[in-house]
């Protein structure tokens, strides 16, 4: 190392502190906006994914963006619901196969998910242990969830009350896991998935009443004769189905009008596709019709316009701070006047004393320009993995 380099690096070892200011602000600079372009993109090809692999999503006349947020990623209430009968009508048009959804309810801090076996074949979800739900009251968890319940086949599962207090309302139920999905990676893994039917029992539309004509009933029983019993209030609605009492459950009414929260359409192919959507258009229609992709495409440009505003406010905060880092080296070199004196005094030219000088601020810059480029590295490495992280605990 020669003489003009060493004083420069002696000086900057002495004055870390001050250095060490420099570099982190000049870091934070050469970060933010770089680190912030890499974030999006990844969110971006994030959220786009699953919205792709989705071709349409029918759901009640309200917000596309509710629709695919409730139906996609299990976040979001829908305003209205869509009957059952819609996914029948889909099925006997033939341009189609339709994906019943139905996401309303949580247990803790996870969608508990209506839907049919057709949802894990469409995405492609395996099972690590246990078996598919066969029968009502029977879920089965996505491997975050099953991690964070601690559950595994056999054990059970609660229902979350949409109220704490919800003495006319429906009541919690307890289901039987019997099967844990492998990774994938996606909203998936924090759902618990049932069947439709059992999501409508957690709604309250239909239950199941003790068997007022065995012994143990008595104490429910108002009034017995030979043609009919009557009971009083004391009839238990379970919220637990067993083999034992599923046979006593019942739905009330038309099933075709009872509530979806949406559907995925599968067409058979383009053309099908196209003529499916033209269905949903006109003014009597009672349920729209979207593409995922387009839904989300809308979305992420509000983001990457948004984005633009936030990254033009970094410059301008890092041409603030690049020039407080100007001032502050101006400021050192008139402090160091005389510093600089005695090494001219001692033999050092101006080309050294010079050397000295822009060897500190060349340092300065290249150790902050490759700590920001390090961690935009970083955040490329390991930013698709936390915005995963962070879509499914937000899910």
């Amino acid at each position: 190392m020669t003489g003009p380099l060493y004083l420069a690096w002696r000086y900057l070892a002495y004055h870390r502190l001050k250095i060490g200011i420099l570099v982190a602000s000049i870091t934070l600079v050469v970060y933010l906006p770089a680190g912030l372009n890499v974030l999006v993109s990844q969110g971006a090809a994030e959220l786009t994914e699953r919205a792709d692999a989705t071709p349409l999503l029918v759901g009640a006349p309200g917000s596309p963006l509710e629709l695919v947020l409730n139906s996609l990623y299990f976040e979001s209430d829908v305003s209205n619901t869509l009957p059952y009968g819609e996914v029948d009508r889909i099925a006997t048009s033939g341009l189609a196969e339709p994906i019943a959804l139905h996401v309303r309810f949580r247990a803790r801090d996870h969608p508990i998910v209506g839907t049919t076996l057709e949802y894990f074949a469409f995405r492609a979800l395996r099972l690590a242990a246990g078996r598919q739900m066969a029968v009502l009251g029977e879920c089965v968890l996505g491997a975050s969830a099953a991690r964070s319940l601690d559950a595994r086949p056999g054990d059970r599962v609660v229902s979350t009350p949409e109220h704490i207090f919800e003495l006319a309302g429906t009541y919690p139920l307890e289901m039987r896991v019997v099967g844990v999905l492998a990774p994938a990676h996606t909203p998936d893994d924090h759902a618990i998935f049932v069947d439709v039917k059992t999501a409508w029992v957690i709604e309250g539309l239909a239950h199941g009443h003790q068997d007022l004509a065995a012994p143990e009933a008595d104490s429910a029983v108002l009034t017995r004769s030979e043609s009919a019993i009557v009971a009083n209030a004391s009839v238990v609605q379970y919220t637990e189905i067993t083999d034992a009492n599923r046979a006593s459950f019942h739905f009330h009414g038309d099933i075709s009008r009872y509530p979806l929260t949406g559907l995925i359409a599968v067409p058979h192919d383009q053309k099908a596709a196209t003529i499916l959507m033209g269905r949903h258009l006109g003014p009597n229609v009672t349920s729209q019709i979207v593409r995922p992709e387009a839904v989300m495409t809308e979305l992420l440009d509000t983001v990457v316009t948004v984005q633009g505003y936030v990254v033009v406010a970094f410059l301008l905060v890092g041409a603030a701070m690049l020039a407080t880092a100007a001032l502050v080296f101006l400021l050192s070199l008139r402090l160091r006047r005389r510093e600089i004196d005695t090494l001219v005094k001692v033999g050092g030219s101006r080309f050294s004393v010079a050397t000295v000088v822009v060897s500190e601020m060349l340092a300065v810059i290249a150790l902050s320009v490759a700590l920001g480029g390090g961690m935009t590295l970083l955040t490329a490495r390991v930013g698709a993995a936390a915005i995963r992280t962070v879509v499914l605990s937000g899910s």
